[in-house]
């Protein structure tokens, strides 16, 4: 089921840091199906959250269409936000993230990340040449543990 809700307020600011929450982060790069599903079942992932802008692959198993399909046949939900954090935006990401869809992005991850284990997903398995890097360090500075999944 693919959730597109922003039901939040526009902006992270004057939030306090959050007890302990985590949020795991992955770039599937050239996984296998079974390798991801087998990660994220490790990590007791239950919703995949898709941050890539637009959601295709060369990799026939990662365009949303398929993803979303196995995830939801292993019991693990889809949730695709690349309209409110996926990369490639104009200007660059850093100027991005003075928006108010970022901080909306930023908001609804809080909120998921309160009912359940969260995987940030994108292509690039190197979180440190992924936009995923921006949001991550958004999410540690509001107090949430960030785990890459390595593999």
């Amino acid at each position: 089921m693919t959730v597109n809700s922003y039901n939040m307020m526009s902006k992270t600011e004057g939030l306090s840091p959050l007890r302990t929450l985590r949020v795991w982060s992955i770039g599937y790069g050239s996984l296998s199906k079974e390798r991801f599903l087998s990660l994220m079942k490790e990590h007791n992932i239950d919703m995949v959250v898709d941050i890539r802008r637009w959601p295709t692959s060369k990799i026939d198993n990662f365009k949303r269409e398929n993803l979303e399909l196995f995830l939801q046949n292993s019991g693990i939900k889809y949730i695709w936000l690349g309209d409110k954090l996926g990369g490639f935006r104009k200007g660059g990401y850093k100027k991005f993230m003075d928006s108010q869809d970022f901080e909306e992005g930023i908001r609804y991850l809080i909120s998921l990340s309160r009912k359940g284990n969260l995987c940030l997903l994108c292509l690039e398995p190197n979180p440190e040449r992924c936009h995923r890097r921006y949001i991550t360090e958004r999410l540690s500075s509001l107090g949430l543990e960030v785990v890459n999944i390595k593999y």
